[in-house]
């Protein structure tokens, strides 16, 4: 499929309302670390404090995100996510009044914590909701993974927009009102579209927990997407390090949000180009590809760039980015429980939010040591790991296509669902 093909078949499958708001509800969450960021460093002239309030945000997102993923698995997505899109909405706010109140950094942290441990994580859920559609929308074979295809490499795109766009609202609303107009800014969006999508009538039903080892996600299919997705943080958190790093030493800061949309531009266009694959290019075969490439194309960082050089060598390193999360989010729907598959893929996603926040922390002080550099070297080991753990411990046969409303029999028996090349 063509992307114009991708995005009609989405228009086709559930309209774009629906696309929208998945958009808009997950702005919040790139813009609210942002804008803590900014407006706890503001106020308090502490970066550290910063970094706390920020952290402890990012934890409770880890935390949260996959027991809020359960409930709506359980119970159907409309009254999880309306009633932790509001209360969200409300912490985030009392946060804001916390800061400029002159809170304690522990005070801060704390309040933080709860307020990201209410952040409902819309991109598993609107992932989920779409394998609901496509499944119950009687497309089978060729046209059943075509449609699963398309729905995760344009949420993948969403991502991608939402990753770039919101630290730029961030920037906006700082630089025409204030620091909290940002934060402000992200809690009304998550009360608003948050409901918004809770409420859309694409919502699925909760099913009941399939029995035994039918609804377990602690499986070898599961566990292994955990650590390239945990790669993935590392390499965001060391490629943000590192370009910020680069621009301040290159005596231009303001590139760094240029590097950023540049990384993030090419990354969806690629992400957006999975939906063009043919159908039996395995999904195992696209993720160690990707995860390779993710590896080599970060090695052209360390050669003595201008801003021009480097800004070319993060835009083809985008190029990779896209495909690998595409990829691994395709792997959870072909192994997790149809039961579980909200939470299953809250958790995976978790790994990159939390390999993200410790990669920010480390690749800052391997900044200080060794220069931006140093900080690339975060990037390049989080895809030397991931094409390592995909080569070497992930196995084709896990990830058979399932039909119907099955999950694959390939994740909890490890035998292929349909015939599969073996590793």
């Amino acid at each position: 499929m063509s992307p114009l093909q991708t995005l009609r078949r989405m228009h086709d499958i559930a309209g774009w309302p629906l696309l929208l708001t998945t958009f808009l509800a997950r702005l919040p969450i790139s813009m609210s670390l942002i804008g803590l960021l900014t407006l706890v460093t503001t106020t308090t002239g502490s970066v550290a404090a910063a970094g706390a309030v920020t952290g402890a945000f990012a934890l409770g997102e880890t935390v949260g995100g996959p027991v809020i993923a359960r409930f709506a698995d359980r119970h159907g997505q409309r009254v999880p996510v309306l009633a932790t899109a509001l209360v969200d909405a409300v912490l985030i706010t009392v946060l804001v009044g916390a800061v400029l109140a002159g809170a304690a950094a522990p005070v801060l942290a704390v309040l933080a914590a709860v307020a990201g441990m209410c952040m409902p994580q819309i991109g598993p859920m609107a992932r989920t909701r779409w394998v609901v559609l496509i499944r119950r929308g009687g497309y089978r074979g060729v046209q059943r993974e075509r449609s699963l295809s398309a729905a995760m490499s344009v949420e993948g795109v969403l991502d991608e927009a939402a990753f770039v766009l919101g630290p730029a609202l961030v920037g906006l609303l700082t630089v025409a009102l204030s620091p909290s107009a940002s934060v402000l800014g992200a809690a009304v969006l998550i009360g608003l579209f948050g409901s918004v999508f809770a409420l859309h009538p694409t919502a699925p039903p909760g099913s009941p927990p399939a029995p035994g080892a039918e609804g377990r996600i602690a499986t070898p299919a599961l566990l292994v997407l955990a650590v390239p997705m945990f790669c993935q943080g590392l390499f965001f958190g060391g490629m943000s390090t590192g370009v910020t790093a680069f621009a301040a030493d290159s005596g231009h800061g303001d590139l760094s949000g240029l590097m950023y949309a540049v990384m993030g531009a090419s990354s969806a266009a690629a992400g957006l180009m999975m939906a063009s694959l043919p159908v039996g290019f395995a999904l195992t075969v696209r993720t160690r590809i990707a995860a390779g490439a993710l590896f080599l194309l970060t090695l052209p960082l360390y050669l003595d760039h201008g801003a021009a050089g480097l800004a070319a060598a993060v835009f083809v390193l985008g190029a990779a980015i896209g495909p690998h999360i595409v990829s691994l989010f395709g792997l959870i729907e072909r192994a997790a429980p149809a039961s579980r598959l909200s939470q299953s893929m809250a958790v995976i996603l978790s790994c990159l939010i939390l390999g993200q926040a410790l990669g920010s922390t480390a690749s800052g002080a391997l900044a200080d040591a060794h220069g931006h550099q140093g900080a690339f070297a975060l990037a390049t080991l989080g895809g030397l790991v991931s094409f390592a753990v995909t080569t070497l411990a992930m196995r084709t046969r896990w990830y058979g296509p399932a039909e119907g409303m099955a999950p694959s029999s390939a994740a909890r028996t490890g035998t292929a669902a349909e015939p599969a090349p073996e590793d």
